[in-house]
């Protein structure tokens, strides 16, 4: 390995291969199975991996960062074997335990992460601080992990996962501790990554800052891979799931008197400007929506209130 680290932004395009591959992997602990025929690849993109406490989401990222090995199966990184020091080069991982070295600052514990990466303690101290800078932790780099807030303890974990530019990044909950203002700039460095050519794999329970920032999501549940894809494709093969909807009107008991007869309504309330609709999931609808729009001009928009991530996953986990 050179004595320094490339910086993020020179990473470029995806490779043509999966930079982390699961290829019909299983893991028991005994006659416990935490985790059974899972398959998927990751490439230059965010990828969420969503599932209750206890699916089998850690157990998964410890695989993918060599920590464990399969019981069946392959895991690949970059095309080696997950358990290899070659994979580890190319990977980072942030996990959700927290366990830091309390009398070292925070330039120090990055630095001395990388140097177990093979950098010169020069590089390894020029590239500590600037991926500290990059995180927003410039002016507090020389203070001791101990005197750290949690979000800032969260900073110095993710920067020692970044700092060797990794391939392909695991992040377990890394948004825990941070401030509102905090989760939007990562959620943008973490989008900056994927374009940059890099495979991110996070995993974390605030829904809806996932779903904003991921390419795709595995929605993990009792071991198993229960669905992937993007959000909105996983919404539209839950043929015959309720739906709800609200419409926009200006008259809406006009709107809700001509929403009465179409079968597929099931339930309604309205509001001085609205409608909310619940809907059985049968077919239909939209079409005998556009033409009442159309006809009388009674809806000026429509919004999904069930298509985020969180309510595909409770209507796929039930």
């Amino acid at each position: 390995m050179s004595s320094q680290p490339p910086p993020l932004e020179t990473q470029s395009s995806a490779p043509p291969s999966a930079l982390l591959t699961f290829a019909n992997v299983s893991k028991w602990y005994g006659q416990v199975s935490a985790l059974m025929d899972i398959s998927f690849a990751v490439r230059g993109e965010v990828v969420g991996l969503v599932g209750r406490n206890g699916a089998g989401k850690s157990t998964l990222m410890k695989l993918a960062s060599g920590l464990l090995r399969p019981s069946e199966g392959q895991v690949l990184v970059c095309g080696d074997d997950a358990s290899t020091a070659r994979a580890r080069a190319q990977l980072g991982f942030c996990p959700d335990l927290d366990r830091l070295y309390e009398r070292q600052t925070g330039r120090e514990f990055v630095a001395w992460m990388l140097r177990l990466h093979g950098a010169s303690a020069a590089a390894a101290r020029q590239r500590a601080g600037d991926v500290l800078q990059e995180l927003g932790l410039g002016e507090h780099m020389h203070r001791r992990v101990c005197e750290y807030s949690k979000g800032m303890r969260q900073r110095v974990r993710l920067a020692q996962a970044l700092a060797h530019s990794p391939k392909i990044l695991l992040l377990d909950e890394p948004m825990t501790g941070l401030d509102p203002i905090a989760r939007h700039e990562l959620a943008q460095q973490i989008m900056t990554l994927a374009r940059n050519g890099i495979g991110v794999l996070i995993s974390s329970h605030v829904l809806h800052e996932l779903e904003a920032m991921v390419n795709r999501v595995l929605l993990i549940h009792q071991g198993r891979l229960l669905a992937e894809g993007r959000v909105a494709e996983l919404r539209g093969q839950l043929r015959g799931q309720p739906h709800r909807l609200r419409l926009i009107s200006e008259c809406p008991r006009d709107l809700a008197a001509a929403l009465v007869p179409l079968s597929q309504v099931v339930g309604m309330q309205l509001s001085p400007n609205a409608v909310e609709v619940s809907l059985s999931g049968e077919p239909g609808f939209y079409g005998a929506l556009t033409k009442i729009a159309a006809a009388r001009d009674l809806v000026s928009e429509a919004v999904p209130l069930d298509d985020s991530l969180a309510s595909v996953f409770g209507y796929l986990v039930g």
